[in-house]
This record gives structure tokens, sequence and C-alpha cells, in this order.
């Protein structure tokens, strides 16, 4: 389902405003069926990648949030020694 709505439902969309201006001949009438047509399918196409975009920042400030606790609960960084040193 999730595939579906990020992925196959914007393409048609686009594909189908393309085709209705191609079988239209450019003309007016489809030109205005077409163009929002196409638009409606990039528009739910970008906002899925700014959901992703959004989303995936998350999974950083968990990692920054894991750390906080280690440094909290050991004295240390997860990457340095217990000397202080880091470990790279």
């Amino acid at each position: 389902m999730l595939r579906f709505v990020r992925v196959v439902m914007p393409v048609v969309l686009m594909v189908a405003g393309i085709v209705v201006i191609a079988v239209g001949g450019a003309s007016e009438e489809s030109l205005e069926v077409g163009i929002p047509v196409f638009s409606a399918g990039a528009s739910i196409w970008f906002v899925n990648f700014l959901w992703r975009v959004g989303v995936s920042g998350d999974k950083d400030r968990d990692v920054e949030e894991d750390a906080r606790d280690y440094f909290a609960k050991h004295g240390h960084w997860p990457d340095e020694t217990p000397g202080g040193e880091a470990g790279r």
C-alpha cells in the first residue's frame, strides 16, 4: 500500500497527464485537463519526498540520544576508550 502511494499513484497520474496532452494534440481542452492531472501526480510525489527527508532526520536524533544516554551511564562517549581518547 505504501509503495502504491509513494511511487505508483504519482507516476500513473503524471503519465496520464502526459497522455491526455499527447492525445489531445496540445489543444486548449487537453492542456486544461492534462496539466492539472500531471501536477497532482508531481505534488503527491514531492510531498512524499519531503516527508521521507524529514523522517530520515529522526534516525540521526535517535543515534545522538543513544550516545548521550551512553555518556550519562558510562562517563565517556561510545567511540572513546574509558581513558578518554576517541577510537578513530
